[in-house]
């Protein structure tokens, strides 16, 4: 896990899927193809709401190119709270310590 992003109001972790090979092999299917299970994914936390949520597939890859863009333009923290701020919106997710 990496955070990416850490203010007052927001976190965004990039989680990425290692695993020991012999901890990923699988049963091959009848086309002798195996599945893929591992996927990176980003998690993002409102901290004032106290939720969160996970981005995998298509999600990830979108949130991904916006990361790339960012990159390439450096945008301001008000730009990047508004977009977290969009994402944040759909967080269900409570956080919680264990």
């Amino acid at each position: 896990m990496h955070t990416l992003y850490d203010s007052d109001d927001y976190i965004v972790n990039h989680l990425q899927a290692t695993a020991e090979p012999a901890a990923t092999q699988a049963v091959e299917d009848s086309d002798g193809n195996l599945p893929t299970l591992l996927r990176h994914g980003f998690e993002i936390v409102d901290k004032r709401a106290g939720k969160g949520i996970y981005l995998d597939g298509s999600w990830a890859e979108l949130f991904q190119q916006r990361l790339a863009e960012w990159q390439r333009t450096t945008p301001s923290q008000e730009e990047v709270e508004d977009t977290l701020a969009q994402y944040a919106e759909l967080a269900q997710t409570p956080v919680c310590m264990h």
